[in-house]
């Protein structure tokens, strides 16, 4: 089976690297459209990190998190081998360099989960980095898709309390570097406007591949000179969808078929999502519509914010708040967008 190597992330790899070489002092906040590779980038970034770092991976993508109990077992790790059970947190870490979740024996998750009290749940992880830090290792806390916890309440939403949290590890105690990886823009732009985290937080954006790139990726997988435009033209630099295209081709598929199939697909989304909001199909066209001359716009207060807000979390546009800019989510969906918009394929 052929795999997809990893491609060309320098400049962000080096701003994360200058992060990790620095005392931790504030939340790092990674964001970007969907299927940009951001989670392919942090993977990547885990696996090069020299032996005094110590990384603490938790993907909450596939978690259902519906209450409190759901969220801590999905960032615990237990620890179940019974003939080599650690019974400290120096024996816990005394082998840790990777750890998918944050590694616990039975008794210390006894404590965790008495009184449902997320600060348990603090304690213990506070407790354990400090354990780390006692090696001479540093600890690196990742949470991707955080968002997902946004309406868990524990006397109050959990979203805060996880924050607070960060704050303390970072700013406060300077016992870890914090890593927060989303696609969901309008989580980013709701912490982005929190007070709380004025100060306390940096953003890091992972966008689409730019032309070089892109073009750079396409001719390390052979693709022609119209292959290569045909790729561009459908699919710009999203490098989820680039790398299909190279699947299809590695698989001796035909990529112009590919492409197609790949934008009727998007269209068809589309018009679905139109057919299912008929009283606000003529707002959505319109707000498309600005798309026709530019592919990214700066967002104004005069634009209709809850039909904005409704196609983000459709996937349709994305909402960059830090840079004010709104814009398709990919180079599939400007494309879906002008053929509805037309009315070709409505």
């Amino acid at each position: 089976m052929r795999g997809i190597e990893f491609h060309n992330r320098e400049k962000e790899i080096k701003a994360i690297r200058n992060i990790l070489n620095t005392e931790p002092t504030l939340i790092t906040f990674i964001y970007g459209p969907i299927n940009s590779g951001k989670t392919e980038l942090i993977n990547h970034l885990i696996k090069q990190l020299p032996e005094e770092y110590v990384s603490f991976y938790i993907n909450l993508r596939t978690k259902l998190l519906a209450s409190y109990d759901e969220f801590v077992e999905s960032l615990f790790e237990m620890e179940l081998e019974e003939t080599s059970r650690k019974e400290t947190l120096k024996e816990l870490v005394s082998s840790v360099t990777k750890a998918a979740g944050i590694p616990i024996t039975r008794e210390f998750l006894d404590f965790v989960f008495r009184d449902k009290k997320p600060k348990n749940a603090f304690s213990y992880i506070i407790k354990l980095f400090e354990a780390v830090k006692s090696t001479g290792k540093q600890p690196v806390l990742i949470l991707d898709e955080l968002q997902k916890i946004g309406d868990v309440k524990v006397n109050g939403l959990l979203i805060y309390e996880l924050f607070n949290f960060f704050i303390d590890l970072t700013k406060e105690k300077h016992l870890a570097h914090v890593f927060v990886v989303t696609s969901d823009s309008l989580f980013i732009e709701r912490v982005y406007s929190e007070a709380m985290l004025v100060g306390r937080c940096r953003y890091l954006l992972v966008d689409d591949f730019d032309y070089e790139v892109t073009s750079s990726f396409l001719e390390g997988h052979d693709f022609t000179d119209d292959e290569k435009a045909l790729a561009l033209e459908y699919c710009g630099g999203k490098p989820g969808y680039l790398v299909e295209l190279a699947n299809t081709k590695f698989g001796s598929g035909n990529i112009a078929e590919k492409a197609a199939e790949m934008l009727e697909a998007e269209i068809s989304r589309l018009i679905f999502l139109l057919a299912r909001n008929k009283e606000k199909k003529g707002n959505i066209i319109d707000m498309l519509a600005i798309f026709a001359p530019v592919e990214e716009v700066k967002y104004t207060d005069s634009m209709d914010l809850d039909l904005l807000t409704f196609l983000v979390k459709q996937n349709i546009l994305f909402l960059d708040p830090v840079k004010r800019t709104i814009k398709p989510q990919s180079r599939l969906n400007l494309l879906a967008i002008n053929a509805v918009r037309t009315g070709n394929k409505i």
